[in-house]
């Protein structure tokens, strides 16, 4: 039952993804601006979600886990594996880059987003400027920001703080009550779930109306190619590659985890997918609770496999 639910849902993504994907290609300017809306409220309620769901998560597992061997181990896992794909990733698109050796870009579009840089600040932060930006002076402003990392740091400490902390009931009370919020997080996030197909169809139908509304020629779409060929790469063939060593089949969990992965895609942002990415890993692959919700936020900060390719490229 649940089996033939999950492949209704699939059917159901994917009918949602093929008409926005033709409504946004051939609907008129209106209905585009409509979708734009649609996409636009989708994503700022998963933002919405994801900084307190980052912070319960890491809290309530470094609370469980946070004075045992496994939490050392399993974090050792996920910066392994973090490395090496970010570094896989950079290959990918150094190689891509070697082959098809994109021509330097027109001035125009080098100077086309210069007026949004602060200039008087570039160049001039520190590695220590970066490290100290991590570290809060307040608990509120992390929140306020979305500075994920802040947030991180917070949670780390706060979960790491009742690990540690001695047994008494208020530490009891203070359990059950984070533990309390973050059911209901996730009580959202289902919901969510359930009218995620609407953005989906929105999501589809902005990125078809995108595609149409201009073509990337010359040294621009060379760079373009670079890029996305460096992505699709990735996400095909080495990272199925690193699951099958693992003894997992890709396919398998592809399938299993299409909806964060169709989110990731529309949004553009790994912070307003994670409630997704939680939910999915642990509802439809069967990851440990405690896993999912100590590995999947710190990957979310850490595990730039994109990033790492366009960087460099």
């Amino acid at each position: 039952s649940r089996q033939k639910g999950n492949t209704k849902t699939f059917l159901l993504w994917l009918g949602a993804l093929i008409i926005g994907a033709i409504l946004g290609w051939a609907g008129p300017a209106p209905l585009n601006d409509f979708f734009n809306f649609i996409a636009t409220v989708f994503t700022r309620l998963f933002q919405f979600i994801a900084v307190p769901t980052i912070a319960l998560a890491v809290i309530t597992t470094l609370s469980k886990l946070g004075a045992q061997k496994d939490t050392r181990r399993i974090f050792a896992h996920a910066l392994g594996y973090t490395l090496l794909t970010t570094f896989a990733a950079a290959v990918v698109g150094l190689l891509l880059y070697l082959w098809i050796e994109p021509s330097n870009l027109p001035a125009e579009a080098i100077g086309a987003g210069a007026s949004a840089v602060p200039l008087d600040k570039v160049g001039s932060l520190s590695y220590a400027d970066h490290f100290l930006q991590v570290i809060p002076n307040n608990m509120l402003q992390p929140f306020l920001a979305g500075n994920v990392l802040s947030v991180l740091f917070i949670a780390a400490s706060v979960g790491l703080g009742l690990a540690f902390m001695p047994e008494s009931e208020n530490r009891a009370v203070l359990l059950k009550g984070i533990a309390g919020l973050q059911e209901l997080l996730f009580t959202l996030i289902r919901g969510l779930m359930k009218i995620l197909p609407f953005g989906i169809l929105a999501f589809s139908a902005q990125l078809a109306a995108q595609i149409e509304a201009g073509v990337i020629v010359g040294a621009l779409g060379k760079y373009v190619a670079v890029v996305m060929g460096g992505n699709l790469i990735q996400f095909f063939i080495v990272l199925p590659l690193f699951l099958l060593l693992r003894g997992i089949n890709p396919v398998r969990t592809l399938a299993k985890m299409s909806p964060a992965v169709l989110m990731a895609l529309f949004t553009k942002s790994s912070a307003a997918t994670l409630p997704v990415t939680m939910d999915t890993a642990e509802q439809r692959l069967g990851i440990r609770k405690e896993v999912a919700r100590f590995v999947l936020p710190i990957c979310t900060t850490i595990n730039m496999n994109g990033c790492a390719a366009f960087i460099l490229v």
